[in-house]
């Protein structure tokens, strides 16, 4: 019999992280102990002004109807200014900001308003799961240029030039990236800049999720670059830097022509997000960033923490990470081994086997455009990092 569902959907790939972190629940509900390193979710609570800022305005009782598709505009011009002070946007006004449901609703938002049928997106690999999936969903085709470990996954603007053709429409990256934790510098981004306007009608989607957890400095905005913030949609949101990943506020700035049309098309999927939700991420930007700045350093500490027990693991070869709260080790020496009844011949193996016999739940790197490596998760307590990797290293040490 004939499936009734669309080919849309029968041909796109289920998230892996979200398949993986469900497998992982489903297995912790059978009552094991399984360590969950696979989601990208600050293990931190939201911080407290920003709850009683939700709190507050239920009491209020002003929020509870429909709000404007694009967002409140307190919420979007304090946005706005954050964008002019920050990351030196200075073009951003409210009127480019479009507020959605997450960063993954801002990118489907975006793509849906920018592709044609064949229209083509470059992508720098690896890169987070759902990229290539929604760029499909819109009608387009993915183009990927790989970095690799020996240059900390960052593809360069020579490689974006050859990967240019006449039906190239967008670019997207993401720094610091999910799930390498690379970040490109002032001097990548110029470059790439300087390839992207050579070329007439192609965009870049700036993936800044990750922003304020960046261990090298200040993120660099490649909008901020002349000639750029018309070339350029900045996507940005509160769940990673703010531990909002439950309240699913993320945003857009973009030209004009390009807000107004998300707008359009958000004003016919979702309308505008949840009031109490955007009162909330109100009083994330422009309150006490204090919260924010703690959280970033103990993920530096769990960095720092990760890394030699990373390096301790005999056949693991990883870089340094700068930003975001991910190790992606390249893991081909454990292929073609086995142990235990499971035969190790590539990521998705591998991964497989760690659950089942370290109990310990990571990614597989195929997801993520990288088949020789794994994304592990460092969102997670000392204890369990700690633990997670001392079983990690008796379970790889014991294939062969």
């Amino acid at each position: 019999m004939n499936s009734i569902l669309s080919d849309r959907v029968l041909q796109m790939e289920e998230s892996a992280t979200l398949a993986m972190a469900k497998k992982a629940r489903e297995l912790k509900a059978q009552g094991i102990d399984i360590i969950s390193l696979s989601l990208g979710e600050p293990d931190f609570k939201t911080p407290k002004h920003i709850q009683q800022a939700a709190k507050d305005a239920i009491d209020e009782g002003k929020y509870f109807a429909y709000p404007p598709v694009p967002g409140y505009q307190d919420l979007r011009e304090a946005i706005a200014k954050k964008l002019r002070e920050e990351n030196n946007i200075q073009e951003a006004k409210a009127e480019h900001i479009v507020v959605s449901v997450g960063a993954k609703h801002s990118i489907a938002n975006t793509f849906m308003c920018l592709l044609n049928e064949g229209d083509e997106v470059i992508i720098f690999s690896p890169y987070w799961v759902s990229y290539a999936e929604i760029i499909k969903l819109c009608g387009g085709a993915p183009v990927l240029i790989e970095g690799t470990l020996e240059n900390n996954f960052k593809a360069s603007a020579a490689q974006l030039e050859a990967a240019m053709t006449s039906k190239t429409k967008a670019v997207i990256y993401s720094s610091p990236c999910n799930p390498t934790g690379s970040v490109f510098s002032q001097q990548e981004l110029e470059a790439i800049a300087n390839v992207v306007k050579k070329h007439e009608g192609v965009v870049v989607i700036a993936d800044e999720i990750y922003e304020l957890i960046n261990f090298t400095g200040k993120n660099f905005s490649i909008a901020s670059l002349p000639g750029m913030f018309e070339r350029t949609i900045t996507v940005n949101g509160f769940s990673k830097g703010y531990a909002m990943t439950g309240w699913r506020v993320g945003y857009i700035c973009a030209p004009l022509e390009v807000s107004k049309a998300v707008e359009k098309m958000q004003g016919q999927f979702t309308s505008g997000n949840t009031g109490i939700a955007q009162r909330a991420a109100l009083a994330g930007i422009a309150g006490d960033q204090g919260p924010s700045q703690e959280m970033a350093v103990q993920y530096l500490k769990r960095r720092d923490l990760m890394l030699g027990l990373l390096r301790d693991i005999p056949g693991i070869k990883t870089h340094v990470p700068e930003g975001a709260f991910y190790f992606f080790p390249d893991v081909t020496a454990f292929f073609g081994k086995s142990a235990h009844g499971h035969q190790v011949n590539n990521a998705d193996e591998l991964c497989m086997y760690l659950l089942a016999i370290a109990n310990v739940s990571l990614v597989t790197g195929s997801a993520f455009g990288a088949d020789n490596c794994v994304r592990i998760s460092y969102a997670a307590s000392e204890s369990d990092l700690i633990e997670a990797m001392n079983r990690m290293k008796k379970a790889l040490g014991e294939l062969a």
